[in-house]
């Protein structure tokens, strides 16, 4: 099965071809803790759920925050499938310049069991609303820098008290919400 994977620390994308198995993911990663990333069209995004406690590095693909190395293959319906995109035309999609925002946030956060993917729910109006923590780092990167210092500075507080990070990433999550009107 033709597949990308991606390479932070040496910036490298290969072109690889995989025999697709039980455990194939798992075997890349050396990991049994996979995120499935679907923000690419027809494709899916395999990387190591313990990237961020282990403090690689981070990088975007468009906008979707990636962290450390990742297999990209085909998606069609729930079956893993050849990759579709040219090589070319994914290198063009990878940006490695990251915020000092989102390095502070991810440093802060290495040391917290949260899962950047993970969904939770807020409210809007009578709407419930599907979101994750990669979101909220998104919302809080593009805000005023004084928006952005209370956003550290809380997450530092909640860090350094003990509390629950996920319950605090929902607040923050809502807060943006509200703000949005």
């Amino acid at each position: 099965m033709k597949a990308l994977e991606i390479y932070p620390n040496t910036k490298e994308i290969k072109n690889s071809d995989i025999q697709m198995k039980a455990n194939t993911v798992y075997t890349f990663f050396s990991s049994i803790l996979i995120d499935e990333i679907t923000t690419l069209n027809k494709h899916i995004i395999y990387t190591d759920a313990n990237a961020l406690s282990e403090k690689k590095i981070p990088y975007f693909l468009g906008e979707q925050l990636l962290i450390g190395d990742a297999l990209i293959l085909g998606r069609e319906d729930f079956n893993d499938t050849d990759v579709s995109i040219e090589q070319d035309e994914f290198s063009s999609l990878i940006n490695y310049e990251v915020s000092t925002f989102y390095k502070d946030v991810l440093e802060l956060l290495s040391s917290t069991d949260i899962n950047l993917y993970r969904t939770f729910e807020v409210k809007k109006n009578s709407e419930t609303i599907t979101l994750n923590t990669e979101w909220v780092l998104y919302t809080f990167n593009i805000a005023d820098d004084r928006t952005k210092e209370y956003f550290i500075s809380e997450l530092r507080t909640n860090i350094d008290s003990n509390a629950n990070i996920e319950k605090f990433i929902q607040k923050m999550a809502q807060l943006a919400m509200n703000a949005a009107g």
